[in-house]
């Protein structure tokens, strides 16, 4: 590895890229820093496959660390710091923000550790194994070791209270900031042409979720609530992702009698384009931490109905205000929000609301912490 290339030099740590709402954010938050001229590197524990490997911000300098062990982990970003010395670090996700923070302090570089909190850290816990090692270390870790950062950030005032009443952190020690939305660039890629006969003019309405197909998205939820709202009118859902509960998804759909009018095509590269045409966007999840989607999908005028869980939603739709939100894991709740959508009922969020998530005043918010 080269030494500091640039004035200012960033990097972006995470264990690996997925398919979901974090990757898109930190991504954002490379474009922010790249069109202030910063040179970013993006640096992964590993990377097997990810589509979004194909989507990289232009710019960026992709580091492959090659590290699959913790002990690894904490070893090779320890070197990549101490040769690389970049100005500032952003973490994301827990246990790379306890890498980071181990990885830091062992390379003795004055390199500004930024750590990001992007999800509920109770919700974390309550869904590993019954006596998992993972709640203690979780607890522990986020106690001990966050503090030896220089910022704690989490992207919503839910997931930062939670993250100090799990671990006993001082409340006082995290700052919240909201994951940014590039209104500009949403509106540009929701205007591009979108070829499927599911929109074209007098079908019926689409039902739109985004998620990867984990537990967490709880999406067979959303198919039970479908599965109500079809038996009494024509209606289409599309679930845009990929994720390890797709064979249990599609054994669902065929059980309730769905298929026809379900579809499931995976990740694709602009969920824009549909997020725009859908009748309406349905998010049923267990738990988040500052869903994108959902944000993304009232940047762009589409209803949203949601699921109250923590962390996240409440704080987007104002406790309801600007969407429709329903208990979790009550299929008939989600079938009625959808249905008084189709019957009329739109909530409508003021410009001033969407201010929150200024992806301009976010990213500056960010580089104020990296260079005080």
């Amino acid at each position: 590895m080269e030494t500091t290339r640039a004035p200012k030099q960033i990097a972006i740590y995470m264990h690996t890229l997925y398919n979901g709402g974090v990757e898109r954010v930190m991504f954002d938050l490379i474009r922010g820093f790249l069109d202030r001229g910063i040179a970013v590197d993006l640096v992964l524990d590993l990377l097997v496959y990810s589509p979004f490997e194909k989507i990289l911000p232009e710019g960026v300098e992709l580091v492959k660390l090659e590290a699959h062990s913790p002990l690894q982990r904490v070893g090779k970003l320890r070197d990549y710091l101490a040769t690389r010395r970049p100005h500032a670090m952003l973490s994301a996700t827990h246990f790379a923000n306890e890498t980071a923070c181990v990885a830091r302090a062992l390379a003795r570089v004055k390199t500004r550790l930024l750590l990001s909190e992007h999800t509920t850290l109770s919700s974390d816990i309550a869904n590993s194994k019954p006596g998992s090692l993972r709640t203690t270390v979780i607890r522990w870790t986020t106690r001990r070791i966050y503090p030896m950062a220089d910022a704690i950030i989490a992207v919503s005032n839910g997931v930062a209270d939670d993250m100090c009443k799990v671990s006993g952190l001082d409340r006082g020690k995290v700052i919240t900031i909201y994951n940014p939305i590039d209104a500009t660039r949403l509106f540009a890629a929701a205007a591009e042409p979108l070829e499927d006969d599911w929109f074209a003019a007098g079908a019926p309405p689409v039902m739109l979720a985004i998620g990867r197909l984990e537990t967490q998205k709880n999406f067979p939820n959303l198919l039970r609530a479908f599965a109500m709202i079809r038996a009494g009118r024509k209606v289409k859902l599309l679930i845009l992702g990929e994720g390890s509960e797709r064979a249990h998804l599609t054994a669902l759909v065929e059980e309730l009698g769905v298929a026809d009018d379900v579809r499931m095509p995976g990740f694709v590269a602009n969920p824009a384009a549909y997020m725009a045409r859908a009748a309406v966007f349905v998010m049923s999840s267990n738990w988040e931490g500052m869903p994108v989607a959902q944000m993304e999908a009232l940047t762009l005028g589409t209803p949203v109905v949601s699921t109250d869980c923590p962390s996240g939603p409440a704080e987007i739709l104002a406790n309801g205000t600007y969407g429709e939100m329903v208990p979790m894991d009550d299929p008939a709740a989600l079938a009625g929000a959808v249905e008084r959508v189709f019957a009329g009922a739109r909530k409508v969020i003021p410009a001033a609301a969407l201010e929150r998530f200024n992806a301009d005043a976010i990213t500056e918010r960010y580089l104020g912490l990296m260079f005080p």
